[in-house]
C-alpha cells in the first residue's frame, strides 16, 4: 500500500472514530440543574389537617304514621326545649280511627253486661234444676267470648290512642335544629326525616386522616385544635373515634376528636385546623412535587452524592393539607429532587442547584 493510500485510511479511521465520539456525546444525557433537599425528620406539629366542628349527638326525629304535614314550627338555627313541638300531620283520620275504637269498646261493654245477665240466670235456674247444664255451660262460654272482646276493645282503643299521639312529634332532649326535611303540605312517610336535633353541649373535630397516617393514631391521641377565623383560639383535644376503613373515592379515614371544655366560639359548623400535640412521633415531610406517580407506583429521584445522578425509589406516602408525609421508603439524610421530576432519566447526571445545596 503506497503512503497516499495509509494516509487516507488513517484519516477515514480518524473522522470515523470522531463520528463515534460525537454521537455518543448526543446520546449521554445533558446534566440539568435541578431543586432538591435533604431529607430530615420534622415535629409532628407541621401536621395540620383542616375540618370542622360537629356535634357528639346528633337525633333525625320522625314520624311513625304516614300523613299530610300542617305544621313545622321549627327552622335551622332554632333553639329547642325537651318536649318540644318539631312537626305535626294532619289527625283526622287517626282521631276517627279514635272514635271507631271507642265505640267498639262501648259495643264490647253492652255484649259483655248482656252475656253476664244470661249467666246469672242459667246458674240461678240450674239450682232449680229448671235448666240444663249444657245451657248453663253456654251462657258461660259467652260470658268468657265478650270478657275477651272487651279486653280486645280495650287494647284497641289504647293503640288508637296512641297513634294519635304520633301526629305529632316532639324533641326528646334540647338541642338546636342543624336540618330540616320536609314542608308544610308534603306528604310524609314513617320514618323520613322532618327535623335534625343536635345537643350543643358535646362537640367534636371531625377530620379526614390519609388512610396511611390513620395507622399511626390511636384513641387518645393528644391533638391541639384551633378556629381557622382566629387561630389564637385553640383547644386541647383527643381522639375518641376512628373509621374503621377508609373511603373508597378519598382513601381517608374519618377520625373524631373530642374537644375539651370549647369555649362558644367554636360553634357548630366552624372550619378548624387540628394539629398532633408536642410528644408524637417525627415525621418526615416532602413538597407534592417531589413525587412521581406512575404504573401505579410512587416514587422521588434520589440524588447520589458521590456520582451526583439521579435514581428512582419507591416510597409510601401519605398526604395532608401541607405536602407528603413519607411513612416509608427513605432514610435522613437522603438528597431528594423536588422538582422536575417529569423530566429526568434513571442514572442522569444533575447539577445541585446553590440555594438547595446544603
Amino acid at each position: 500500500m503506497s503512503g497516499t493510500a495509509k494516509l487516507a485510511a488513517a484519516l477515514a479511521a480518524a473522522a470515523l472514530l470522531g463520528a463515534c465520539h460525537a454521537e455518543r456525546a448526543e446520546r449521554a444525557p445533558p446534566v440539568r440543574p435541578v431543586l432538591s433537599m435533604v431529607v430530615a425528620e420534622s415535629s409532628p406539629n407541621a401536621l395540620t389537617l383542616a375540618g370542622s366542628v360537629q356535634p357528639r349527638i346528633q337525633t333525625d326525629f320522625s314520624f311513625r304514621v304516614l300523613g299530610r304535614l300542617i305544621a313545622r314550627p321549627v327552622n335551622v338555627g332554632d333553639l329547642v326545649e325537651q318536649g318540644q313541638v318539631l312537626a305535626a300531620v294532619d289527625p283526622v283520620t287517626l282521631e276517627f280511627a279514635v272514635k271507631a275504637a271507642a265505640a267498639d269498646l262501648a259495643n264490647a261493654q253492652a255484649q259483655l253486661a248482656n252475656a253476664a245477665g244470661v249467666e246469672d240466670r242459667q246458674r240461678a235456674l240450674l239450682t232449680t234444676s229448671t235448666t240444663t247444664q249444657a245451657a248453663y255451660d253456654a251462657a258461660q262460654q259467652g260470658l268468657a267470648a265478650a270478657q275477651a272482646n272487651l279486653t280486645r276493645a280495650e287494647a284497641a282503643l289504647a293503640k288508637a290512642r296512641e297513634h294519635l299521639g304520633w301526629a305529632v312529634v316532639k324533641s326528646d332532649f334540647a338541642g338546636v335544629v342543624t336540618a330540616t326535611g320536609a314542608e308544610v303540605g308534603q306528604i310524609v312517610s314513617p320514618g323520613l326525616p322532618v327535623a335534625t336535633i343536635a345537643e350543643p353541649a358535646l362537640r367534636d373535630a371531625v377530620i379526614d386522616v390519609p388512610d396511611g397516617l390513620a395507622h399511626s393514631l390511636a384513641l387518645g391521641t393528644p391533638f391541639t385544635v384551633s378556629l381557622q377565623l382566629n387561630p389564637a383560639i385553640r383547644v386541647a383535644a383527643a381522639v375518641r373515634e376512628i373509621a374503621p376503613q377508609s373511603d373508597a373515592a378519598t382513601r381517608t379515614r374519618r377520625v373524631k376528636i373530642a374537644l375539651d371544655n370549647p369555649p362558644g366560639t367554636f360553634r357548630l359548623g366552624s372550619t378548624i385546623t387540628a394539629s398532633l400535640a408536642a410528644g408524637s412521633a417525627p415525621i418526615v415531610r416532602l413538597p407534592n412535587s417531589a413525587v412521581l406517580e406512575k404504573d401505579g407506583r410512587t416514587q422521588v429521584w434520589v440524588v447520589d452524592p458521590k456520582s451526583t445522578t439521579v435514581s428512582l425509589r419507591e416510597v409510601e406516602i401519605a398526604r395532608d393539607d401541607d405536602g407528603v408525609i413519607v411513612l416509608g421508603g427513605l432514610q435522613p439524610a437522603m438528597r431528594v429532587v423536588t422538582a422536575g421530576v417529569h423530566s429526568l432519566g434513571a442514572g442522569q447526571a444533575v447539577k445541585i442547584d446553590e440555594e438547595s445545596a446544603p
